[in-house]
């Protein structure tokens, strides 16, 4: 059996088992199938293309060293979810963006936390990770979450009014438009300093070991391997994501479901199911440590990357800036999240019961964003 099909029937390659989605996909969109078939089968095709992406870089991060690696994690980490809102952004649909990019940091914290506490903790007392570096990482989000929301607080005290639901309201005015940019810029420069505490004068805390390898194969791609692969997936996850936004409005308003919701829950999910199957898959093997640090370090990659880089993109794309002005359902959603991430990591211990209770707060949310 060949090493492609050894890893493709490993636990860490089922995302594989739905590339049939990507011509599958292609061919709706080109035969002008329904809306909700297109938008299914795209969503599908971006899973594997997503974790072709994510493994590529890896294999780059492991041969190029720490410093470098965690650069092209940091670049590509998301970038399945940032060229979905790439293109949700040019499509003038900056208030699925925006869900998106909440329904990410609520996804990491509660789903993507609560399956591993839970599959981790299944056949065992307790699990124990590192709560010092979980501390770190829930204060960055913290922080970060402020400043997003700081915009909106304007918004509410200059008597605008918080946008309602759904509401694509892409014009806030330029003070709010400048307020977003400069805090972006600042929120950029954070997770620059945030780069160097985690690799460079406090890499030990935020790299407890080196069994994050576990899940590679047995030989490691060559550089050009990587790099191809890396390139060919980008160009993947485009054509998938091009597809599944063309096809919101309409599989939406088709399902009866709104772009709120599909923003907040279905695009945040499929655009990180291959990094959210890696944490729950540590955690299977009692490597807790690693599980905390993906599940909250993406979540507050997106709110000090991602995020502020889709503000400076909105200047140059889309009908207009996009301002970080949320609606009230993702602010009290995202504090709340927030919140408990702190109190469930501060003992450094989990168990299966603490997993269920954040499963149980995302489905209660999820119920909420359905009726709103």
């Amino acid at each position: 059996m060949g090493r492609a099909r050894r890893f493709l029937l490993s636990g860490s390659g089922w995302p594989y088992l739905l590339v049939p989605f990507i011509p599958i996909a292609i061919l709706l969109e080109i035969s002008h199938a329904e809306a909700p078939c297109i938008f299914g089968a795209a969503a599908a095709g971006v899973i594997p293309t997503a974790a072709l992406m994510g493994r590529a870089t890896e294999e780059l991060a492991h041969r190029s060293g720490p410093g470098i690696g965690g650069l092209l994690n940091v670049t590509f980490g998301n970038a399945p979810e940032m060229i979905i809102a790439i293109f949700a952004l040019n499509a003038g649909l900056q208030e699925v963006v925006k869900a998106s990019i909440i329904g990410s940091i609520l996804g990491n914290i509660l789903l993507v936390m609560g399956l591993a506490m839970l599959v981790g903790g299944a056949k065992r007392k307790t699990q124990t990770f590192n709560p010092t570096a979980a501390a770190v990482q829930s204060s960055m989000l913290l922080l970060a979450a402020v400043a997003l929301v700081m915009p909106t607080v304007f918004q509410l005290v200059s008597g605008g009014g918080l946008p309602a639901v759904g509401e694509e309201r892409v014009n806030f005015g330029s003070d709010l438009e400048t307020m977003s940019l400069i805090v972006a810029v600042i929120l950029l420069g954070s997770y620059g300093a945030g780069l160097v505490f985690s690799l460079s004068s406090h890499r030990a805390l935020f790299n407890p070991t080196s069994e994050s390898e576990e899940h590679l194969e047995d030989e490691p791609w060559s550089i050009r391997t990587a790099v191809l692969t890396l390139a060919g997936a980008g160009i993947a996850v485009g054509v998938m994501s091009e597809i599944l936004v063309g096809s919101i409005s309409e599989a939406s308003e088709t399902i009866g479901l709104s772009q709120f919701f599909v923003g907040l829950i279905v695009v945040a999910i499929v655009g990180n199911a291959a990094e959210h199957w890696v944490a729950i898959y540590f955690a299977a093997k009692d490597k807790m440590d690693l599980a905390v640090n993906i599940s909250i370090g993406s979540s507050a990659q997106i709110a000090l990357f991602v995020a502020p880089v889709l503000v400076l993109l909105s200047f140059v794309i889309g009908p207009n800036p996009m301002a970080l002005v949320f609606n009230g359902f993702e602010l009290g959603a995202v504090f709340l999240a927030i919140l408990i991430a702190n109190h469930v990591t501060h003992d450094g211990e989990s168990t299966w019961y603490e997993g269920l209770q954040l499963l149980a707060v995302y489905a209660v949310l999820g119920v909420v964003f359905f009726f709103a």
